[in-house]
């Protein structure tokens, strides 16, 4: 990735030297005023010492559904106890790859959702340190991701759980769902469980079985998220296991494990469980489409039950459920970070103290959390209602990587290109639809990818 940002910071080398030429405006100042003065770490900021701060901060976001009504909101109660610092945002809708080509310049704001494409070891280079982790850890959820050399850069917007979306109504009438001993609502627990209930909804309703967003890009690199707690129980096995394994991506015998995932969304495709035309797909409207049936299921974090309750007029029929993997008989749900809030250590250090009130204030007293159904960063707070679907699942989140490893899963996942993005889920999906190549010829390939990349980093295999 290293490579990507100084190409694109040689793309962009006409607008960084006319920023560099240009005046400190909102959320473009140079920096030069950080070394004259201290910026705080949000653990030891003190609101009461600013009240008479006076700045303007960008924050450029990817909620271009929210940002001139819930964000408004926000920046309107903050700026109330705040009324000299003014708060703007700025919607981005193709938000990654727009930030990847701005980051580089310093001259894009003074707070964003840190990209996937930046790395552990290059968040210093664009952001400013929001405390040390020990310290950190103790106060916030999720503040591992995006942690190096024991400092943090990113705190998220709250925190999801992985499981899969669902409309409870139509898995009911296809007769997908069972029912225990009790009377309790019972969901699929393992891949082949799950495959069957989309055969029986396609066999017996309307609706799309599972919907892919295939054309959207980043519904499919969503599949990767799944591979770690959700299909091994482990907290330890993303950032540390993985790493060291030899083949991951090789069959078990209980049909778990990185395999298992991928077997999953390769057999769903392959018997036309899912749209006509992936390429067709439609992100917006598949939201009004599971909530009003025509959509059955759908494979995303829990941070999606929000937006499908609220986009249609049956908000209660949308569910969540474990993702279908059992590992010695229990399901495991992995919990982990939204993009996370992250300053420009390239503004001036008024907007820098600036932007940190407002990512404190947003993280600890904004209804953020409440009104996008997710996990609280602060760890004193309680769970969201639309989770209790999950009640009786362990809960996990993944553990940081080794000391000196920080930045190997980035590493090995971009080089091997598995685990990076969409790109080797679509091609899986692409391969499964037209019958190109099998899931056991595509697996040997991605270990084999896997095994050459461990190499290049001399990482010992165990």
């Amino acid at each position: 990735m290293k490579k990507k940002w100084v190409s694109l910071f040689l793309a962009s080398a006409m607008a960084l030297s006319m920023a560099a030429c240009g005046s400190e405006d909102a959320g473009s100042g140079n920096g030069e005023e950080s070394t004259k003065k201290d910026i705080p770490t949000i653990d030891k900021i003190n609101k009461e010492d600013y009240k008479d701060l006076k700045a303007d901060i960008k924050i450029l976001t990817n909620r271009t559904d929210i940002v001139d009504t819930k964000y408004k909101e926000y920046a309107d109660a903050f700026m109330k106890e705040y009324p000299n610092i003014k708060v703007t945002y700025e919607a981005i809708t193709d938000y990654e790859e727009s930030l990847t080509l701005r980051l580089p310049n310093g001259d894009w704001g003074d707070i964003c959702f840190i990209p996937s494409t930046c790395e552990k070891s290059e968040m210093g280079d664009f952001f400013t340190p929001l405390g040390d982790f020990q310290t950190l850890d103790g106060i916030y959820n999720f503040v591992t991701d995006k942690t190096f050399d024991n400092t943090v850069y990113g705190i998220p917007n709250g925190g999801t759980a992985g499981g899969v979306a669902y409309n409870k109504r139509i898995w009911k009438e296809a007769g997908a769902l069972k029912e225990d001993k009790d009377g309790n609502v019972v969901t699929p627990k393992t891949p082949d469980e799950f495959l069957e209930a989309l055969k029986l909804i396609k066999e017996n309703t309307s609706a799309i079985p599972l919907y892919t967003n295939f054309s959207a890009g980043w519904p499919m690199g969503a599949w990767n998220d799944y591979v770690g707690i959700a299909c091994t129980g482990d907290p330890d096995y993303k950032n540390n296991k993985l790493l060291h394994q030899s083949e991951p991506y090789t069959k078990n015998e209980e049909n778990s494990g990185p395999y298992a995932v991928f077997y999953t969304l390769y057999h769903a495709v392959a018997n036309k469980y899912v749209e006509e035309d992936p390429l067709s797909s439609d992100w917006e409207t598949s939201k009004v489409r599971i909530n009003n049936g025509e959509i059955a299921s759908m494979v995303l974090s829990s941070w999606c039950i929000e937006q499908f309750r609220g986009a249609g007029e049956t908000p209660d029929d949308i569910g969540y459920m474990p993702f279908p993997i059992s590992i010695k008989g229990k399901q495991y749900v992995s919990s982990g970070g939204n993009y996370a809030y992250a300053i420009n250590n390239k503004a001036s250090a008024d907007n820098q103290i600036a932007a940190m009130l407002y990512v404190k204030w947003l993280v600890e007293e904004s209804p953020i959390f409440v009104d996008e159904g997710s996990i609280p960063a602060l760890k004193s707070a309680p769970l969201p209602e639309s989770l209790s679907d999950l009640e009786g699942v362990e809960m996990l989140a993944d553990q940081p990587a080794a000391a000196g490893e920080e930045s190997l899963y980035d590493d090995i996942r971009m080089k091997a290109e598995v685990l990076s993005g969409d790109y080797p889920v679509s091609e899986l999906v692409e391969a499964a639809l037209y019958g190109k190549k099998s899931l056991d010829d595509m697996m040997v390939e991605w270990n084999q990818k896997w095994t050459d990349a461990q190499e290049s980093f001399e990482v010992e295999v165990k």
